[in-house]
């Protein structure tokens, strides 16, 4: 692969030309009822993702990747042309990215800062060209959660217990007694679920509380709090 200061090949020179062809005119083949697009992914930090097409179509000549929605010339990540079997890179070339001959993007290592909307222009030999989009997402693997109370030994009718899950997942749900927990009248979640305000505190409320988050590639349960009620 060249460097971007080395002298563009014969092959590539046409591509800069249809690149900029992109900037200058908004005419995109019609829609049809198998639209182009890109596979929307979730990923782990750190690892490397393929971002597909899907509804490739099958008379391509080259494909077009650009951050973001549409095609701006400042948001242009790379070419790749069938017919040159030459790749240009643009302004958001990383060094990580590869397009195959399938026209999908290969990003290594990707980070939290590759997340966000992505957009294909596939060109067809009939001059024609077709636009998708689709998302990347990119997330921390979750961590072990923390899970404090307020008080773990309270007394009936007259306490209130405060717990709070202490994550940095997407998603909170709580247990008791390793069993999905079923609120009560006297049970109330923040906005974001993770704390739990139980007032009065009856007996019933005695036993075990976890927390368990997740995000679409991870999940993890805190350690087990135990809240004895007397009576």
């Amino acid at each position: 692969m060249e460097s971007p200061s080395t002298p563009a090949r014969r092959g590539l020179v046409s591509w800069q030309g249809i690149l900029l062809a992109v900037l200058l005119f908004t005419f995109w083949s019609r829609p049809t009822a198998a639209q182009l697009a890109i596979v929307s992914t979730n990923a782990a930090e750190g690892e490397d993702v393929i971002l597909r097409i899907r509804n490739n179509p099958p008379d391509a000549s080259g494909y077009i990747w650009y951050r973001g929605e549409g095609a701006k010339a400042s948001r242009y990540i790379a070419l790749f042309s069938l017919e040159a079997n030459d790749i240009g890179r643009g302004p958001e070339y990383t060094g990580r990215e590869t397009i195959n001959k399938e026209g999908c993007l290969l990003i290594k290592k990707v980070t939290l800062r590759d997340t966000g909307i992505y957009t294909i222009v596939v060109y067809l030999h009939n001059s024609k060209k077709e636009i998708g989009f689709g998302r990347l997402n990119v997330y921390q693997p979750v961590r072990v959660p923390t899970l404090l109370a307020s008080i773990t030994t309270a007394t009936e009718n007259k306490d209130a217990v405060v717990m709070t899950c202490y994550t940095n997942a997407i998603s909170t749900e709580w247990l008791f007694n390793t069993e999905s927990l079923r609120l009560r009248e006297r049970m109330k979640l923040s906005w974001n679920n993770r704390t739990l305000t139980i007032d009065p505190v009856r007996r019933e409320d005695a036993g075990s509380y976890q927390c368990e988050v997740s995000n679409p590639i991870s999940s993890a349960d805190s350690v087990a709090v135990e809240l004895d009620v007397k009576y």
